[in-house]
């Protein structure tokens, strides 16, 4: 009996057999020891992985809500916000009679800047700051010792120059006595006409030398002229009635030179000061020369002075469309400085008496006023940082309040301040 032939199996069929044993059926379940590996170790796991999602999302969504509601505030400190300001201004007795008010400064229309017109060194100072002088007064003497001993040398020169004139002329004297008595001699025939004739032309140089010499001695007293208005420069005056309004230089400076080209004395008629302020060119029309005014310096809060306009002025400044007003004190100016700021107000009737004894007001816009912590404030403008000033109100007056105790006048304040702005935010103006 033959035995059965066991042929090896072909590489096609075995490939096929490989594929088949890799692939997945997906609807057998997975044997029970794949289920047991899957299977969660501990049963109570998936409830903390719940937990644990849940307190992450909800500190997540408590740090997005205090981010919102912080926002505002943290943007406040770190941004400039843009914001309009005011001014707390002293009312007058008199703004219901106001048209116009202008700012400017008090100017004196007599004034001078007093200096050597030569250099030199301070020898004596006969002023000082404040004090009132004349016309002509002496305020200044500079040394003149090196100019006395050029005009003594000049006048030296002149002396000699006289001496020399002196001689030619006497001997110009002399030659026409000598041609003189030659003459006589040749017409009674003792000397020939030869004689006469060389004493004639012997008289030109002489006469020409007189001249020169007489020449010289007016050049060099023009010279002695020169050195003695430069030694009448040396001591300066007064040109006007006046007062020194700076410094004087002190003795020993070196005026004339670069270094000391400032020490000079600047001299100001304080009658003569006036309230220079710019009117707007649209408002000119409500100017009048002749005209009452009130003026308001800053260095006198409390006080107030009657005034007329002067003068309008004769060009429009085209940078700041305005146009200069003088106005001319009425009242005594006593303790009033060149330099002064000064508020003028133009009037429709002048101040009566019982203007000028009332009090003024100092008011605060309404829009400035704010409510912090639950106090009435303003918000003070300083370099660009607001600060938080609390503020006592009295009655409303047009759009600006009555400030009982708050700021100074000329303080600016915040116009409609938002709630986040508080205390050192910085801030940027949008109206300037």
């Amino acid at each position: 009996m033959l035995d059965p032939v066991v042929r090896p199996p072909a590489v096609g069929d075995q490939l096929s057999d490989d594929l088949a044993s890799l692939r997945i059926d997906r609807d057998d379940p997975p044997p029970a020891s794949a289920r047991a590996r899957r299977a969660p170790t501990n049963p109570s796991g998936g409830g903390s992985g719940i937990v644990r999602y849940a307190f992450v999302a909800l500190l997540l969504g408590g740090v997005a809500f205090g981010a919102v509601r912080a926002w505002p505030h943290l943007e406040s400190r770190l941004f400039k916000t843009e914001v309009q300001t005011g001014e707390i201004v002293s009312a007058s007795p008199a703004q219901g009679a106001t048209t116009v008010t202008a700012t400017g400064y008090v100017i004196a229309l007599t004034s001078a800047r007093v200096s050597s017109r030569v250099p030199g060194r301070v020898a004596a100072v006969r002023v000082r700051e404040g004090d009132v002088v004349r016309a002509g007064q002496v305020m200044l003497e500079l040394d003149a010792t090196d100019v006395r001993s050029t005009i003594a040398a000049a006048r030296a020169r002149v002396a000699a120059a006289s001496a020399r004139v002196a001689i030619a002329r006497a001997n110009l004297a002399d030659g026409r006595q000598q041609l003189e008595r030659q003459r006589r001699l040749a017409e009674s025939g003792a000397v020939s006409r030869q004689v006469v004739e060389d004493l004639q032309a012997r008289l030109s140089p002489l006469e020409a030398s007189v001249a020169a010499a007489a020449a010289e001695v007016r050049a060099l007293q023009a010279d002695v002229n020169v050195q003695s208005a430069t030694l009448s420069l040396l001591t300066i005056r007064a040109p006007f009635d006046g007062t020194v309004v700076n410094r004087p230089p002190r003795p020993g400076e070196l005026l004339g030179s670069e270094l000391m080209a400032g020490s000079i004395i600047e001299l100001a008629d304080f009658a003569s000061m006036v309230a220079e302020v710019d009117v707007p060119e649209g408002r000119l029309g409500l100017v009048r020369v002749g005209g009452p005014c009130e003026v308001a310096l800053d260095a006198f809060p409390g006080r107030r002075f009657r005034a007329t306009v002067q003068e309008t002025g004769h060009r429009v400044d085209r940078s700041k469309a305005t146009v200069a007003v003088r106005v001319r004190f009425v009242d005594p100016m006593e303790g009033v400085l060149p330099d002064m700021a000064a508020r003028v107000s133009f009037l429709t009737q002048p101040l009566t008496p019982e203007m000028l004894r009332a009090a003024q007001r100092t008011l605060v816009p309404a829009a400035a006023v704010t409510t912090r912590n639950g106090a009435r404030a303003v918000l003070v403008l300083d370099n660009n940082t607001v600060h938080v000033r609390p503020v006592n109100l009295g009655p409303m007056s047009g759009d600006a309040y009555e400030l009982i105790e708050g700021p100074p006048p000329g303080t600016r304040v915040v116009l409609r301040p938002p709630a986040t702005l508080g205390e050192a935010n910085p801030v940027r103006e949008a109206n300037r």
